[in-house]
């Protein structure tokens, strides 16, 4: 085998087969690349809009203030803000109905809150799956082609009378490009979806406290509520 042999006279003389699972490899690694930067980029604008949402709700803004701020916005609200709108729209509706209990409200309100979650956690997990599969199956894809390609190898090998290093050498080093292609794409598809999944939770458990810090909240108006209603 020549010194000067390249990736690409690899990849050319490589049979169909190997040369479709290379290219395979190649588009999962290129897309999965474009997922990770997408998702750096979502999570860490979720990271800073949860932080910047916290500090305005506690500097003692009044509620009904912060949810006519949020409301008037002209970008979809994510994130605790969407939390905190679907909340307050539901127990400011709650609360103006003629037979509301404090109960009644809390827990509508909750449920609100619950869907609105739900959905935050959906899109934040958006493409994790995508990550996963990449970092599980293209080892074995590229495994795959390996095999074939030494497979083919050793056909080629047992059709001549006198076998040498370099009659074989092309042919696996042709195949193994397979699995270091697949390994390729798979490590750092499995790096990033374990970083995002951690974030995610991360993200999750910050939006479910807060929902809780938020229904006491809105737990003490109601209570107070109710409690001016049966004095009048």
């Amino acid at each position: 085998m020549s010194s000067e042999l390249s990736f690409i006279d690899l990849f050319i003389e490589a049979s169909l087969l190997v040369q479709l699972v290379m290219l395979t490899l190649l588009a999962m690694s290129v897309v999965s690349w474009a997922m990770i930067f997408q998702r750096i980029k979502v999570l860490g604008s979720a990271e800073t809009q949860a932080k910047k949402f916290e500090d305005r709700f506690w500097s003692g803004v009044d509620l009904a203030k912060l949810y006519n701020e949020v409301a008037a916005r002209a970008n979809p609200q994510t994130g605790l803000e969407s939390l905190f709108k679907s909340g307050f729209k539901e127990f400011s509706r709650l609360r103006n109905h003629p037979t509301g209990d404090s109960e009644i409200i809390l827990a509508g309100t909750h449920r609100s809150m619950r869907v609105a979650l739900s959905r935050e956690v959906e899109t934040l997990e958006t493409n994790l799956s995508f990550l996963a599969t990449v970092g599980s199956i293209s080892p074995y894809i590229g495994l795959f082609g390996t095999v074939w390609g030494i497979m083919n190898s050793f056909i080629a090998l047992g059709e001549v009378r006198q076998a040498t290093l370099s009659m074989v050498a092309p042919g696996i080093a042709e195949a193994l490009i397979a699995t270091a292609m697949g390994l390729f794409a798979a490590i750092p598809a499995v790096i990033a979806y374990n970083r995002f999944s951690h974030k995610v939770e991360k993200l999750e458990n910050s939006y479910a406290n807060f929902m809780e810090e938020f229904s006491n909240i809105l737990h003490r108006q109601a209570a107070t509520m109710t409690a001016t209603t049966k004095a009048g």
